[in-house]
């Protein structure tokens, strides 16, 4: 991949028309007439839907939860760390006793236009978000949640162009970064005493790695910081936690395969040594590929940008299977596999739901007519059962875990599609995705994992990031005047979905030199780099644009290959 054609999300301006061509690509064809045209009312009307959905949890949580971590949408109560069971991991990795789905929810109400609102909800975080607390929490939950909302929030309150509105609550003194830099200096024993630099996955927020803490960790855990602890570097002018995550990367890359050069799964943070040996791009691996290619667009360091490139290359090889070409050719249609990292042996035949965020990864690095064919499996999958089950197994054609906890994966990447190529598509698939969500999730006082796809069985549980990223997702793919659409080459979106600005001030390393001259605050990545303006159109065909993006015929290919009629 040329590096000429990074960025193709940034930003595709070109005139839309209600009527998409109608008169030039005729009205046989069903797809073309069910997915060819979406109105402005129909948009309008599902920015409003999507608003609805994010304030039914939100305030269900502020009424019955907060500040415990999670609103529990059936019995309509508050969620901690499972005390009584430590052993819990699906709960206490994420849960820490500090309000987690308030803070995490910081940044989509200030996108969503509530200034107020975001400004009480940042002085209840000030007053009642403590992590002097005996909570173990994972390492990488924390930051991607907890540290990066924190992050994002402080961003929004000092950006002087205000342009969420006032968003600044009086006397604002910094309390957010405080919080930030208190929790970040909570998680750095978790780099001490490992012989690689790769981080324990666990850290107790009071007392430090525990001395029964496995020395086992995955590639996403450990490699997907860089975003985070390289911001609060930046601020705090210290470099010891970008050092961190970056030796983490470094290190995680060391260890690939010197055949394969693919990186496995889980690791052993002292020997180096794969433990889990499958490479793919879901759980376990998904964020580590996209946080190379963010980190490059945020800080502008070229090896990790020589990372990306490297990876995408070997991951073309190693796991795609299918015809050559998204909407040409013969042969089954594209998938990315679970492969052995030592052999590029196909390990199994599942796909998981979270690598429906990597199409958001293809678009960012201007591979867009892969990410259009990825896409459209995931939203096939989506289609036949109203939701993504957690693993689907693509040879037997049914799923093999059957829960769906309300994950954005499949949002952000129709999201980042439809900003690259404004095709009406992308509208539909979002629309089908909020009114499954209305339709099958929706609880007495809130929204609920889908305990069974097939049976929409709920669990009585509202994770946190189907506030911050489901909703927020979905509220911009429809809300086509918010500021962030408007000025979308200025700002990147963290994993768990926050905002950072892409600022020239990231270029730069305080704790190294002193820059010839201060950057303003206001310069963000139209003088960052010169490439970041230009659309890349050719990337984009005028099919795409248009037409359906995935040609007719291949997508009743891919309607066959999930089951659907």
């Amino acid at each position: 991949m040329k590096q000429a054609h990074l960025i193709c999300l940034v930003v595709l301006s070109f005139p839309l028309s209600d009527t998409r061509l109608h008169w030039l690509r005729g009205e046989d064809d069903p797809y073309l007439n069910k997915y060819g045209h979406f109105s402005k009312r129909e948009r309008l009307e599902m920015v409003e839907e999507a608003k609805k959905m994010f304030y039914f949890g939100y305030d269900n949580y502020m009424r019955h939860a907060f500040p415990k971590d999670e609103l529990n949408p059936i019995h309509c109560n508050g969620r901690g760390p499972d005390r009584e069971n430590p052993s819990n991991i699906n709960i206490n990795d994420v849960l820490g006793d500090y309000s987690l789905t308030l803070v995490e929810t910081l940044d989509t109400l200030a996108v969503m236009g509530n200034a107020s609102e975001f400004q009480r909800a940042v002085e209840l975080v000030i007053n009642y978000v403590n992590f002097n607390t005996d909570n173990v929490v994972q390492v990488f939950e924390a930051t991607i949640r907890v540290l990066g909302s924190l992050l994002s929030a402080h961003l929004i309150i000092t950006d002087p162009l205000q342009p969420f509105g006032d968003t600044a609550p009086p006397h604002y003194d910094g309390e957010l970064l405080s919080l930030a830099h208190d929790l970040a200096a909570r998680l750095l024993p978790a780099f001490e005493d490992t012989a690689t630099g790769i981080p324990y996955p666990r850290v107790n927020l009071s007392k430090g790695v525990s001395a029964q803490c496995v020395n086992e960790t995955c590639t996403a855990g450990a490699g997907t910081l860089l975003l985070e602890f390289g911001v609060l570097s930046r601020l705090l002018k210290d470099p010891v936690y970008e050092f961190y995550a970056s030796e983490a990367v470094k290190s995680l890359w060391k260890y690939r395969s010197n055949v394969t050069g693919l990186l496995g799964n889980v690791i052993n943070i002292q020997t180096g040594e794969w433990v889990g040996k499958m490479s793919g791009l879901g759980a376990g691996m998904d964020s580590f590929y996209e946080y190379l290619m963010k980190a490059y667009i945020l800080f502008g360091e070229e090896q990790y940008f020589r990372m990306f490139n490297e990876s995408y290359e070997t991951i073309r090889f190693h796991m795609r299977k299918g015809r050559r070409r998204c909407n040409s050719g013969d042969g089954i249609p594209p998938i990315y596999v679970n492969v052995n990292m030592m052999t590029g042996e196909m390990a199994n035949t599942w796909i998981d739901s979270l690598q429906a965020a990597w199409p958001g990864v293809q678009v960012l690095s201007g591979d867009l007519e892969e990410a259009i064919c990825t896409h459209a499996l995931y939203y096939s999958i989506w289609r036949k059962y109203g939701a993504l089950p957690e693993r689907y197994n693509w040879q037997l054609r049914a799923p093999d875990v059957l829960f769906y906890p309300l994950r954005p994966e499949l949002v952000e990447s129709t999201y980042f599609l439809y900003r690259a190529t404004r095709n009406p598509f992308y509208l539909h698939v979002g629309r089908d995705i909020l009114n499954s969500l209305a339709t099958h999730a929706k609880a007495e006082c809130g929204y609920g994992t889908l305990h069974d796809v097939n049976t929409k069985e709920l669990e009585d549980r509202m994770e946190s990031f189907f506030l911050s990223e489901t909703c927020k997702y979905l509220y911009l793919l429809f809300d086509e005047d918010n500021h962030v659409n408007k000025a979308l080459s200025r700002y990147i979106f963290t994993t768990e979905g926050h905002l950072l600005p892409v600022d020239r001030r990231w270029r730069q390393k305080p704790w190294e030199e002193e820059p010839s001259e201060s950057p303003k605050e206001t310069e963000f990545a139209t003088v960052v780099d010169a490439r970041y303006n230009k659309s890349n159109c050719d990337c984009v065909t005028t099919e795409s644009r248009y037409f359906l993006p995935v040609r007719s015929t291949y997508f009743a290919q891919l309607e066959k290959s999930v089951g659907l009629n």
